[in-house]
Order: structure tokens, then sequence, then C-alpha cells
């Protein structure tokens, strides 16, 4: 019986040798092993060649398409030449512009003055028409006494904040030089709040008043401003011509 028994165990041990060593035996592979820094240069490798023909698939499908990036890019480079053109283009223009803006404004500067000119002489003509009007006027006076006052070309004009006055007086009729002595006076119609208001000038006491007198023998210019109190406006201005308190003549004109 123990025998038998270990005549058993025997030929299961073989059995096991055999499974081991035999053709029934477990394959073993034989791997060599590499360091990691030459694994990690081929991982690097091979994404870098993954990456590169995942690039040319793109293009490839890009150019299939219609859409070649060289070709993109040359359009490009024109496009940006163009634009480099063109904008020294409109700098060439711009300066030409300048410069035509800059003469231009000379030429109205110009314009301007020569206007003021014109419009000056025009209104020293009228007045030496005027004048020439009031001299023949004297020439032709013939009467035996002297004759009474008289007022021509009376003018007034908006000046900034002020208005501005300028007429001609003159003695005519008589053969005795007759000299006029007396004050000037000036009623200005205004329109303020609505209401017409009468603004007589000088006041009864303005400190000013003496440069209101005049006095002249035959003719003299006068000259002259006045201000009006803020918000109204002028109407019409009458000047009169007084002597000793007495209205001698008057002319007005409207506005």
């Amino acid at each position: 019986m123990r025998w038998t028994l270990s005549n058993t165990r025997l030929a299961l041990t073989l059995r096991r040798w055999r499974g081991r060593f035999g053709i029934s035996a477990p394959r073993v592979a034989v791997r060599t092993h590499l360091p990691w820094h030459w694994r990690a240069l081929g991982a690097v490798a091979l994404l870098a060649i993954s990456l590169a023909l995942a690039g040319w698939v793109y293009d490839a499908g890009r150019r299939f398409a219609g859409f070649d990036r060289s070709a993109t890019e040359d359009e490009l480079a024109s496009l940006r030449a163009n634009s480099a053109d063109l904008t020294r283009e409109v700098s060439r223009l711009r300066s030409i512009a300048d410069a035509s803006g800059s003469k231009l404004q000379i030429e109205l500067t110009a314009q301007q003055q020569l206007t003021r000119q014109v419009k000056a002489l025009e209104d020293e003509n009228v007045q030496l028409k005027e004048d020439l009007s009031v001299f023949e006027n004297l020439a032709q006076a013939d009467g035996p006494e002297g004759g009474s006052p008289s007022i021509n070309g009376l003018r007034v004009e908006a000046n900034a904040d002020q208005y501005r006055y300028r007429m001609l007086v003159s003695m005519r009729g008589g053969k005795k030089d007759p000299e006029f002595n007396g004050s000037l006076q000036l009623a200005v119609t205004l329109q303020q709040d609505g209401k017409s208001v009468m603004m007589v000038l000088p006041p009864a006491t303005d400190p000013a008043a003496k440069k209101y007198l005049i006095n002249f023998k035959h003719f003299r210019r006068v000259e002259g401003t006045f201000k009006i109190p803020a918000g109204a406006r002028v109407k019409s201005v009458e000047v009169r011509l007084l002597q000793g308190g007495e209205l001698k003549v008057s002319k007005s004109v409207a506005m």
C-alpha cells in the first residue's frame, strides 16, 4: 500500500515537470530592457511624425477643397503691397489737398480784404457825392441874411455792442457867412420788453453832455457812438439840431 502511494506521487511530480519543460510548457518571451530616455525619444519622434503627417493631410485636404495656402499667402502679400501703395497715394493727395486748402484760405482772405476795401471805397464815394451835393447847395445859396442848418447823409450802423452814427451838417442860404452854435440831440426809439421806448441822448444828468455841443460856419462832419440797454432793439434814430433850446432841424432814419 505504501509503495503504491509513493509511485502515484512520483508520477504526479513527473507530470508537473513535463508540463513546465515539455511541449505543453507555457511560452516565455525574452525582451530587451531599454533606458527610459530612449523610450521618451522614440515617443517624441513618433509624435512629430504624427503631427507632420496630420499637417500634410490637412494641407492636402485644403488643396483638394480648392484652398491653396501658398496661393493665399501670395495673394495676401499682393494685397499688403497694394495697401501700402494706396497709403502712399492718400498721403500724397492729402499733402496736395492741404497745400490747396492753404492757398484757397490765402485767396479767400485776400478776397475778403478786397471786399472790405471795395465797401470802404463805395462808402467813401457815397460820402463824397453827398458832400458834393451839399457844396453845390452852399454855392447856390444867395439869401441876404443867415440861413438855416441842414442834416445830410445821416447813417446809423450797428457796431458790436454799440451803434455808430455819422452825418454832414451845413448852413445854407445867406451871404453873411452864417455860423451855427448849438447842440446835437439823438432820439432813439427802442423795442424793449415788448414795448416801444424812447431814449433821448444826452440825458439831462449826463456829465459828458458837452461832447454833444456843436458849432460850425459852413459845414462839418459829425460822428459818434451810443449804447442801448441789453435786450433792446433799435427801431429808428432821429437826429436833432438845437440852438438856444429851440429845434432848428431834424432828420430820422429807420433801422
